[in-house]
């Protein structure tokens, strides 16, 4: 008994199956990283890499090289990973993102670039017209304060339009550039702890509507009323504001104000003085005006300014008086200005005349002889 072939339809869908599953079977995981096809899970941990490994399965939906020495990241370290979701690069040394280096990764919602050196980011390092991050960890990961500049550039032409959170923490930041979070219209979660911040602009948070910001641990002395007043019109912001260096002098006015009336602050009972020292540790909420000393100061400095009008009042008075004076005795001193130009001019001639002959030898000879 003969064995009966398969009909050639047949083996043209076997075929066509084998084809199908060629690629999926050929995914395999890249050395010397660790790979979950059911998890859809990829991770390079502490292998010492100095590069974005390559061949990364397209399955991988979640991808962790993370603590290597990976300085650079390319725009093709990323390229035929359209499911990834999540992407964490921390602890690494990534110095520089180049130009479209998250492009390709259309459905990318978790970048943790924490803890890295960053120092140049290309304005283009994101897709701006296909960008659905909606949570992204910058903490610890500048190489110095100046990194806050082409970061926000990134931010600002990198399409942002479904961030959520973004997380700055310790970087050592002075100053956040105008505009910088001005097309996040999404977010909701803003992080800068562990900065030296100087200063909070009033256009700084303007358009947002913000649910939790924490500026602990920086070094604002106060907050000025155009600021807190962007920060007011957040209604269900949770602002966060401890440890940082207050002066309490009249400055500080405003935000003591707007302390005693706001709801938003959640550590307002741990905000204190540190300067001057005589308030040192004084809570914010417990100062008074009277204890700044602004108004008695403030009188003290509109006394002395009424002053000064009322002394130039009464000197122009005496010089009007004093001009008016000699206009009425204009020929009374025309008179004695005359008189006393003769009288210089006849002293003058008289001393002239008495040198001359003292110096003349001739006269003098004369005089000894008629002696």
């Amino acid at each position: 008994m003969s064995l009966r072939e398969p009909p050639p339809a047949s083996l043209g869908c076997w075929g066509l199956l084998l084809l199908l599953l060629a690629p999926l079977a050929c995914q395999a995981c890249p050395a010397p990283c660790e790979c979950s096809e059911p998890a859809r899970t990829v991770k390079c941990v502490l292998k010492e890499l100095s590069a974005v490994p390559a061949e990364i399965p397209r399955y991988t939906r979640n991808l962790f090289i993370t603590s290597n020495q990976i300085a650079r990241i390319s725009s093709q370290d990323f390229q035929g990973l359209p499911n990834l979701v999540t992407l964490s690069l921390a602890n690494n040394r990534i110095s520089a993102v180049e130009s479209q280096a998250f492009s390709a990764l259309p459905s990318l919602r978790y970048l943790d670039l924490s803890n890295n050196r960053l120092a140049t980011i290309h304005p283009d390092a994101f897709n701006s017209r296909n960008n659905s991050i909606r949570e992204l960890n910058l903490s610890r990961s500048f190489y110095n304060s100046s990194a806050i500049q082409p970061v926000a550039a990134a931010i600002v032409q990198g399409g942002f339009r479904s961030l959520s959170k973004l997380e700055l923490t310790n970087n050592e930041i002075v100053y956040l550039p105008l505009g910088m979070f001005s097309s996040l219209r999404s977010l909701r979660h803003l992080d800068l702890r562990n900065n030296s911040l100087v200063d909070i602009k009033n256009s700084t948070f303007a358009g947002l509507d913000l649910e939790h910001l924490d500026l602990t641990v920086n070094a604002l002395k106060t907050l000025r009323i155009e600021a807190l007043a962007e920060l007011g019109r957040q209604l269900r912001l949770r602002l966060f504001l401890r440890d940082n260096p207050f002066v309490c002098n009249c400055d500080i006015e405003d935000l003591v104000s707007w302390l005693n009336q706001s709801q938003q602050v959640a550590d307002v009972e741990k905000l204190a003085c540190v300067f001057p020292r005589h308030l040192q540790n004084t809570s914010l909420m417990d100062l008074a005006g009277a204890e700044l000393g602004c108004h008695s100061s403030q009188h003290s400095k509109n006394t002395l300014q009424t002053s000064y009008v009322f002394l130039g009042v009464v000197l122009g008075i005496i010089g009007v008086v004093f001009l008016f004076v000699l206009y009425l005795n204009r020929r009374g001193i025309k008179t004695w200005v005359n008189s006393t130009r003769d009288a210089c001019r006849n002293f003058m001639e008289e001393y002239r005349y008495r040198y001359e002959i003292d110096s003349d030898p001739r006269v003098t000879q004369v005089s000894t002889l008629d002696i």
